[in-house]
């Protein structure tokens, strides 16, 4: 398939939905949530009732060819206001999570569960950073033991930072099975967050997206039924014994669901600048100073000009590296990172500089950009901070084993 920015009819109409419901609904509400500090329920429930949350939509955004979907998403909503956002969208994690290494029958199982119905709105959350690993999942200390007499899984330990935790229904654990292994000796599991041993005792209180819940979720000596391992038994029992003996193995369960995601992650960031220059252009325009609107000044003009040049370029990174993951292109020189690391980058500069534009307003509670701000800070850190990222791809382009 060939790669091309024109966007089809239906990925203009997916834009146009996103974008009114971002204008109407979420930015109307953003500031009083971020304010509160809780999962926004009720918009979750609007967007449920037209079909903007939910496993159909999951399920369309999957099939588009072009990998497009999920980022033209992502960035209308993200422009609207990223803690109500990323509520709305952290479901997807675990979802894609689920996808990326169930069976059919899990797929089937338990992605309509990470969502619930447009009468009983539910979320999902995806567990896998901890306390002393952060981006190395290769030193994941959750571990997850096999008790073949009864077909259960116990599993001990904590996942920090959890998007979702303490409201999710469902969590994705990702845990260690045979630790000589590293990264290749862990599987993912599933399972409901009701389930004896689970507990999330507080939420954490966040510099930025305050409107979506996070928490640390702790596992003691959880039991599962074998049906909650992702991929099922045989298969993890083969990736085991080929990772022993060398060979290659099926991609390790997180880093899948991070290569999936990844590109939709630098659109939220795309978002986010986008929000913040937009309204940095419109106040420019508007602010007078000794006589003139402060946009005829070639400081500010210019300021602008290069902020819309990075956020293009952000987003053209986004879109070419969601192409190759959707058309099995090989990420040679990691180009999935390397769309994550531009864009959040460019989502915390140019909020800077938006507040910059603003001045002492822009420093107030009473305008957007503060918000902004600190929203865009997140993006230099989860799903991999930005030194990780830069780790990737001097690995990649190198070919060298950097440390």
């Amino acid at each position: 398939m060939t790669f091309s920015l024109a966007l089809s009819d239906e990925q203009q109409q997916l834009r146009d939905w996103a974008h009114e419901f971002s204008l109407k609904v979420i930015r109307p509400a953003a500031f009083d949530w971020d304010d509160r500090e809780e999962t926004p329920w009720p918009i979750l429930q609007e967007a449920a009732d037209i079909g903007l949350y939910g496993h159909d939509i999951l399920m369309t955004l999957l099939e588009d060819a072009t990998g497009q979907g999920f980022p033209i998403l992502a960035e209308e909503l993200f422009w609207g206001d990223a803690g109500i956002a990323l509520s709305i969208m952290g479901s997807t994690l675990a979802a894609v999570g689920i996808v990326a290494s169930g069976t059919a029958e899990q797929i089937a199982h338990w992605v309509p569960q990470c969502y619930g119905t447009d009468k009983d709105v539910k979320v999902g959350a995806f567990c896998s950073s901890e306390p002393e690993a952060g981006s190395d999942v290769a030193n994941m200390l959750t571990t997850a033991k096999y008790d073949e007499a009864s077909d259960e899984w116990m599993i001990s330990g904590q996942k920090a930072w959890v998007t979702n935790g303490g409201v999710a229904d469902v969590l994705v654990v990702q845990a260690v099975v045979e630790p000589g292994l590293g990264a290749r000796g862990q599987a993912a599991f599933v399972m409901s967050a009701d389930t004896a041993g689970i507990a999330a005792p507080r939420k954490l209180r966040k510099h930025g997206l305050r409107a979506s819940n996070t928490a640390d979720i702790f596992f003691d000596g959880v039991r599962v039924p074998g049906s909650a391992l992702l991929g099922g038994k045989d298969k993890l029992d083969e990736n085991l014994a080929r990772a022993r003996e060398g060979r290659k193995t099926s991609q390790q369960a997180a880093m899948a669901t991070f290569e999936l995601s990844r590109p939709t992650v630098g659109a939220m960031a795309v978002g986010v600048a986008r929000a913040a220059y937009e309204y940095a252009l419109d106040y420019a325009k508007e602010r007078v100073v000794f006589g003139r609107p402060i946009i005829e000044k070639q400081a500010i003009s210019f300021l602008l000009a290069d902020i819309a040049t990075e956020i293009d370029a952000a987003r053209l990174l986004v879109r070419r590296a969601a192409w190759m993951g959707a058309t099995g292109q090989k990420f040679a020189s990691a180009e999935g990172s390397m769309s994550k690391l531009k864009a959040g980058r460019v989502a915390v500069w140019t909020t800077e500089r938006a507040i910059q534009i603003l001045g002492g307003n822009g420093y107030t509670r009473e305008y957007p950009v503060e918000r902004m701000h600190r929203d865009a800070k997140v993006f230099d850190i989860f799903e991999g901070t930005e030194q990780i990222q830069q780790l990737v791809i001097a690995r990649s382009i190198t070919g060298l084993r950097l440390q």
